[in-house]
């Protein structure tokens, strides 16, 4: 009896997960702090969304140490009502 070729399954598995998952380069790395400020409002409008909810990490693929220093600007200029709060 002649054995039958066992055939892998593509699409399953971890191994096909991970191949999926790509690093992105975070968008803001090459800018330094002094960029990542509350005046910088074109900057920041990139990261809120069209109800002025600030945009995840996961959709903007921003590092974590970036998002957190983005979002804190991001409240600093809904304070003092350069960012609105909500959208009309």
């Amino acid at each position: 009896m002649k054995k039958k070729p066992i055939k892998k399954k593509s699409g399953f598995g971890l191994s096909s997960k991970l191949s999926q998952l790509t690093k992105k380069n975070c968008p803001l790395a090459k800018k330094d702090e002094s960029e990542l400020n509350y005046k910088n409002l074109k900057l920041l409008r990139k990261y809120l969304s069209d109800t002025s909810k600030i945009l995840p990490t996961r959709i903007t693929s921003v590092s974590h140490s970036k998002q957190k220093i983005l979002v804190r600007e991001i409240k600093k200029a809904r304070v003092l009502a350069l960012l609105p709060y909500t959208s009309n």
